[in-house]
Parts: C-alpha cells; structure tokens; sequence
C-alpha cells in the first residue's frame, strides 16, 4: 500500500452536493481526469486520492480529509504545494487548511536547518526575546541604507534586515548595498560588543539569487531574507541546500494571495521548506490578522518534530515600541520582534529609540522568565 499525506480543505457548499465535490477535489488533486479513462489498476489504486472524512462545520461550510499518494511529491517542495492545492486554488470555495505529512516526507522536505535555536545562538540572546528591524524606505542610496543600519545596529538589536521591497535597484544595486551595509553593521557590532547580523533580502531569479548567496557568503555573513511566494517553493528548498550554513528568515509578501490557511503556510510550510524564522501580521497592526490566527501561526512554526527543528515566530506589521510588554506576554520569549516604521520615525533619536527597544525586550523577557 503507497504511503499517503493527508490534505484538509474547508470547502462552502450545501449539504447534498458535498460528497461530490469532496470525490472531484480528490480526482483534480491527483490524476486530474475522469477515472473511467484510466486503465491501470496500479494508479486508481496507488494514486488517486481518496476521501477520507467528510466533517459539517455548520453555516454550509464543510472540513474535507482527503489523502493523496506520498509518491506524486517525491521530496519536492513545489510539487507538493502543487499536489496539495494546485488546481484547486482556483475554485474559490475551497481553502487550503492543514497538511498531515508522514515522517518520510518531512525528511525529505528538510526543514530548518538552524531554527530558533540556530538564529538564537548566533545573536547570542539568550533567556530573552530577540529584536530586528529594518532599513527603509526604497530608494535611498547605499550610503544612506548602510547609514540607517549602523545607527539602527548601535541601538543592540540582534538582527538589522533589508526591506523586502530593497531588490537589485539601480538606486541601490545588491552588490553595492550588501556590503556597505554589512560594514556599516559590523563597526556598530564593533562599538556595542553586541554580535548584531545584518540580513540581505535576496530576489530576481534563480541564478540571480544564487549569486547573491555566493556574496553574502564571501562577506561573512550568516543570515538572509527570502520571500517564498515569490522566489518558489522548490528553489528556496534548492538554495537553502546549497548554502546550508546560511539561515533563512521568510518573509510573508503575496502569502494572501491564495486560500491557505495561515498557520499551515507561514507556520508549518515556511519551516519545512528550510526557514529558520518566519515573519507575519501581528494583530493589531496594518493587517486583519485575529489574535487566535497569530497564536496559531507561531504555535505551528515553534512545534518540532522527530528530526525538525523549531522555528522562530517573527510578529511584525504596524508594531509600534508602546505594544512591546503586550507583545512579549502575548508570545513569550521564544520570538523576534520586528519594529521598523516606528523606530525609523524617530529620526535623529533612532539609536537612542533602538536601545530603549533592545533594553525593553530584555528586561521583560527577564522579568516574566526570572
């Protein structure tokens, strides 16, 4: 018997009509063909998927179980998003909501290679939250970007990161922003003895991306930004393996774009296609996202499993330096804060604002965790 993973959809429909369209979903999600075409016993039974359960969540909304051939993946990270939801994304009644993979499969994918543990070791912070920020707005020039990252590394946080908006630009080329940056942060590290890590954000294609990762490396660096629905599922799992020495924060642009829930794509798949951390929409902040998703999201990416790491929650989006206490007795210690906007508006007390937020983090992971 083919082993199988499990793929649970929410799917709106009314009560007579439900089977069939669980059957059809279960048809589109593995042979995509009528199966009175099909003439091997060995596919209708090895690789058509099967319905599992059909569970009534009341108000016409129904939770379909249905499981699909383990084989149809084969360890690749796209073709399981592909086989998981692919051409069903495209019916607007059916939300992606869980995977239930089999341990042979989460091998395969890989996981985080550092995770929390990892990302915590390098900025050595230990017994407390973790801080980044992030230097912005697109369009400065390198020197102005590496200016904002000293000031920003001088305040002690552990992590100053590129927006995800900052590309290869003619106005501020990677080639010329890295490294710039990366000194820029380095004698701020040099000043506080804080071993703050500047973040890179990749983009472009595959070989762009390549090269850039070839850069970070040779600049001494340890940690980058990648967006997964933009770079792809299969070439952040490819890269990752390629640079296994790096650690992988994801950054969550286009995550809306489709209907999967976001504690299974944030959470669970961003982990195991190789991120270490994994940011979102805080509640409360520019984005619509409940208390209980947010828990959910950084439950999910913290859980580790037989030869998993965890990996570390990143709550971001509109925070603000007044919401940091609530933020730490929302989430725990175990999570990076992520403050841009707010510290950059400070302007020329930018240092100053970002000790205040390094200071705060510590002394209230401190006080909750003695």
């Amino acid at each position: 018997m083919t082993e199988r993973f499990t793929a649970l959809y929410h799917v709106r429909a009314e009560a007579a009509s439900i089977e069939a369209r669980a059957a059809a979903i279960a048809v589109e999600q593995s042979v995509e063909m009528p199966l009175k075409a099909i003439d091997s016993p060995e596919v209708l039974r090895d690789v058509v998927g099967r319905v599992e359960a059909i569970e009534d969540l009341g108000g016409d909304l129904f939770e379909v179980r249905i499981a699909l051939a383990v084989t149809t993946v084969d360890g690749d990270a796209g073709q399981l998003l592909n086989m998981a939801f692919g051409n069903t994304s495209l019916h607007d009644d059916v939300t992606l909501q869980d995977l239930e993979l089999p341990p042979e499969l989460v091998a395969q994918l890989g996981g985080p290679r550092h995770g929390a543990a990892g990302l915590r070791s390098q900025a050595g912070a230990r017994g407390r939250a973790m801080t980044c920020s992030a230097i912005k707005p697109q369009g400065l020039p390198p020197a102005r970007l590496a200016e904002l990252a000293e000031r920003l590394a001088a305040g002690g946080l552990d992590f100053v990161k590129d927006d995800h908006g900052l590309a290869d630009q003619h106005f501020a080329p990677f080639a010329v922003r890295v490294p710039g940056c990366a000194a820029a942060v380095r004698r701020a590290a040099a000043i506080t003895g804080h071993p703050t890590r500047y973040v890179p954000s990749l983009s472009g294609d595959v070989g762009a991306m390549r090269r850039q990762l070839a850069l970070v490396r040779d600049e001494g660096l340890d940690t980058v930004m990648i967006a997964p629905m933009l770079a792809g599922f299969a070439n952040v799992q490819a890269l990752g393996r390629e640079f296994p020495n790096i650690a992988w924060i994801a950054h969550p642009t286009m995550g809306g774009a489709a209907r999967i829930a976001p504690a299974l794509l944030i959470g669970k798949l961003f982990p195991l296609i190789g991120a270490d951390a994994v940011i979102f929409p805080n509640h409360g902040g520019r984005f619509g996202y409940s208390e209980a998703t947010c828990r959910r999201i950084a439950e999910t990416a913290r859980a580790a499993g037989p030869g998993l790491r965890g990996a570390l929650p990143v709550p971001a989006g509109g925070m603000t330096l007044a919401r940091v206490p609530e933020m730490l007795d929302f989430y725990g210690r175990d999570t990076m804060l992520l403050i841009g906007g707010n510290l950059l508006s400070t302007r020329e007390r930018l240092t100053e604002a970002t000790s205040a937020f390094t200071r705060t983090v510590a002394a209230h992971s401190h006080a909750r965790n003695p």
